[in-house]
């Protein structure tokens, strides 16, 4: 009887497991895991309910999303044509996938997008959206800054669909808009830095209606109407944090589901803290505090519990 992929890929996770992989294998998702740590604290915090092979394929992929940030933002800083930046990225996918590549995590990330079949297509629509990320940026309206969360955040969530396995095919809709959501909240968050880096993501056409210009984000002015559209945005990103819950329940439950329901509730926890300087982006980068994170972890861990009960 033959195998279905399914049960290919856990048995090729049960060797990971047993550390049956060789010593090179072994160093390659060991650098992974340093490339997370260092960089993507909260996504490191939160897979903490992972199970460890799923914790490793995660980080996996989060190396190559860093190199190729990375990447980008050389070319920029020595002036090179982005084009030639996006060549590189394409060649680099082609010798991953085909196991040829020669990064410290290029054999974890090969491993991963076997065991899990990741699409090439999910990584090559990240590069657009880190493509998207250079030079001055402004955009125009809200289908502009969708389309810019999806390349830049939703793709991660399809991928990671794949490592949560994700057992309904129509639930990848939550999987976009969790990223929506998480994209909206570090758009929110970074208001102040990102201009001063001239970057501009909150939508021109929503600008004006609130009456609110981009001199005003220049001298960190906050009146009555840029509180008024931050209230919107804020809003706006809690209504897809909601939107995706019912997507969360379609993961598989062994520590994914929680994972993500951690995730959420931390980037989330980001708007608490907004809420609480009245909305005011200008007064410095807001920041969830580590025993604000645990907490966090806690009602995470309760909301998950509820849901399971609701569906028993």
């Amino acid at each position: 009887m033959s195998l279905t992929d399914r049960e290919n890929r856990l048995i090729a996770a049960a060797r990971i497991q047993a550390a049956k992989e060789p010593d090179e294998f072994s160093a390659s998702f060991a650098e992974a895991r340093t490339i997370t740590r260092h960089h993507a604290k909260s996504f490191y915090f939160s897979s903490i309910a992972l199970p460890e092979y799923k914790k490793r394929a995660a980080y996996a992929i989060y190396a190559f999303c860093r190199y190729a940030d990375d990447l980008i933002d050389r070319a920029v800083a020595e002036g090179r044509d982005l084009t030639h930046a996006e060549e590189q990225l394409g060649k680099l996918l082609d010798e991953l996938y085909a196991g040829d590549a020669r990064q410290p995590w290029s054999p974890a990330f090969w491993l991963t997008v076997e065991q899990f079949a990741i699409p090439r297509d999910y990584f090559t629509d990240l590069i657009r959206g880190v493509l998207m990320d250079r030079g001055p940026v402004r955009i125009a309206d809200w289908e502009g800054l969708h389309r810019y969360c999806y390349h830049v955040a939703s793709v991660v969530g399809l991928m990671m669909s794949k490592i949560f396995e994700l057992s309904d095919p129509a639930a990848q809709e939550q999987a976009i808009e969790m990223g929506v959501a998480m994209q909206l909240t570090n758009i929110l968050r970074d208001v102040k830095e990102d201009y001063a880096n001239n970057r501009i993501y909150l939508p021109a056409t929503e600008l004006a209606e609130y009456s609110c210009t981009e001199g005003q984000i220049a001298q960190g002015r906050f009146d009555a109407n840029f509180r008024r559209l931050m209230e919107f945005q804020i809003a706006r990103a809690r209504e897809y944090y909601a939107r995706a819950v019912p997507g969360i329940a379609k993961l598989a439950d062994d520590g994914s589901q929680l994972t993500v329901w951690i995730m959420s509730t931390v980037y989330a926890g980001i708007l608490d803290e907004l809420d609480k300087r009245g909305a005011n982006c200008f007064q410095g980068r807001v920041h969830v505090s580590t025993p604000r994170k645990l907490l966090l972890l806690v009602k995470a861990w309760w909301s998950w519990r509820r849901q399971r009960k609701g569906r028993a």
